[in-house]
C-alpha cells in the first residue's frame, strides 16, 4: 500500500526540509514529455505556487497539444530564466532525458521518478519502483511537505495516473492507485473528461499520423513493429516528435509478447519505444541502446539511421524472447 507514512521517511523529510527553505525552484521533467510528466510538472508546479512559493516550470519541448487544456499550461518555459535556490527534476530516469536545465548547475537538487532504471543523479532521489506513476507519488508528498492539492493540482495528478496507466489497465495497477484516483476526484478533478481528454480524442493530424504507421506494421513471430519517418509527419501534419500514442494502440494486438515503434527524429536519430506484456522486461534491452523505463514499457533514443537502428533493436529485442530464464 502506497501513502506518505509508507514513502521513505528520511528522504520526504530532507526534501520537505529543502522545498520549505527554498524561494525560487526549478521544476523540470524530461524530453519528449508523457502524461505523467506533464502531470508532475504542473502537479507540483501548482501547488508549490499555492504554497507561497516562486516556482518555474521548464520544458524544451513545451506542453502537447493534448495536454493544453491543464491549468498551467501556458506558465510552462522553453528554457529556465533567472537564478533558483531549488532544481526538481521529475519523471525522468538520467540526466541525459532531461528537457531544460539551469545555466551553470551540473545536478539537480531533488530527483523524484518511478523508473526502476532510475540512475539516482541527485542530490536527493526519491525513487519509488512500485508506484504506477510519479504523480502517484506526489499525491502522497506534496500534502506531507506542507503544499495544498487544488483542484487544478488534483486534475494534473489525475491525468498522470490515467496516461501512464493507460487507463488504469497497465499490469502493475493496484487497488490503492483507484483510492487514490478516488482521492483526487474528490478534490475536484473530473475524471470522465480527464480520460476523454488525455486517452480518446484525437486530432485529425494525429490519425493521419497513425495512419502512415499502421500501414507499415510487421510482425515476426510474437514481435510487432513499425515505424514513422520525418516525412510521414511532414505529410500528416503532427506538430509533435513523439508517435501520437501509436504505441498503445498496437498493445491490443492479440497474440503479441513484444510491440516497438521507431520514430525518426532531427540530427539522425530515432526514439524507439518498448512496450511487453506481463513477464518480461524490455528496459533490459533499452538500457542496451542508452535508454531505460519500466520491465514493461522502455524507450530509448539512438543515434543512427532508421533502417540500421530497426535491424539492431530488432535483433536484440528477438534475444530478450529466446532468453529461457526470461521466458
Amino acid at each position: 500500500m502506497m501513502n506518505s507514512s509508507s514513502l521513505p521517511t528520511s528522504l520526504m523529510h530532507a526534501i520537505g526540509e529543502r522545498l520549505r527553505a527554498a524561494q525560487r525552484i526549478l521544476i523540470t521533467t524530461h524530453i519528449r514529455p508523457d502524461g505523467d510528466a506533464i502531470g508532475s510538472l504542473l502537479g507540483m508546479g501548482l501547488a508549490l505556487q499555492s504554497g507561497g512559493k516562486v516556482a518555474q516550470m521548464a520544458l524544451e519541448d513545451g506542453i502537447p497539444q493534448s495536454l493544453r487544456f491543464l491549468s498551467g499550461s501556458a506558465e510552462v518555459r522553453a528554457r529556465p530564466v533567472g537564478n533558483f535556490d531549488c532544481w526538481v527534476v521529475l519523471d525522468t530516469s538520467d540526466l541525459r532525458r532531461i528537457a531544460a536545465r539551469p545555466d551553470g548547475v551540473e545536478q539537480p537538487d531533488i530527483n523524484i521518478d518511478h523508473h526502476h532504471t532510475n540512475e539516482q543523479f541527485a542530490t536527493v532521489n526519491l525513487v519509488v519502483p512500485e508506484a504506477v506513476a510519479t504523480t502517484e507519488i506526489l499525491a502522497h508528498a506534496l500534502p506531507e511537505w506542507g503544499f495544498p492539492l487544488t483542484a487544478p493540482v488534483a486534475e494534473a495528478l489525475l491525468t498522470g495516473l490515467i496516461t501512464d496507466t493507460i487507463g488504469f489497465r497497465t499490469y502493475n495497477m493496484r487497488p490503492e492507485v483507484l483510492r487514490t484516483a478516488a482521492d483526487l476526484m474528490a478534490l475536484g478533478a473530473n475524471l470522465s473528461d480527464l480520460y476523454n481528454r488525455a486517452l480518446v480524442t484525437r486530432s485529425f493530424e494525429s490519425l493521419r499520423f497513425w495512419g502512415a504507421g499502421l500501414s507499415k506494421i510487421s510482425r515476426m513471430g510474437g514481435i510487432a513493429w513499425t515505424t514513422l519517418t520525418m516525412e510521414d509527419r511532414e505529410l500528416a501534419g503532427y506538430p509533435g516528435r513523439d508517435d501520437a500514442d501509436l504505441i498503445n494502440l498496437m498493445t491490443t494486438m492479440t497474440g503479441i509478447d513484444i510491440n516497438l515503434i521507431f520514430v525518426e527524429q532531427p540530427n539522425g536519430r530515432v526514439k524507439v519505444s518498448w512496450r511487453a506484456v506481463a513477464g518480461l522486461d524490455v528496459s533490459a534491452v533499452a538500457m542496451k541502446f542508452g535508454g531505460g523505463g519500466h520491465p514493461a514499457a522502455a524507450g530509448a533514443e539512438i543515434q543512427g539511421a532508421l533502417d540500421d537502428v530497426v535491424n539492431d533493436v530488432l535483433q536484440a529485442t528477438r534475444e530478450l524472447l529466446t532468453t529461457p530464464e526470461i521466458k
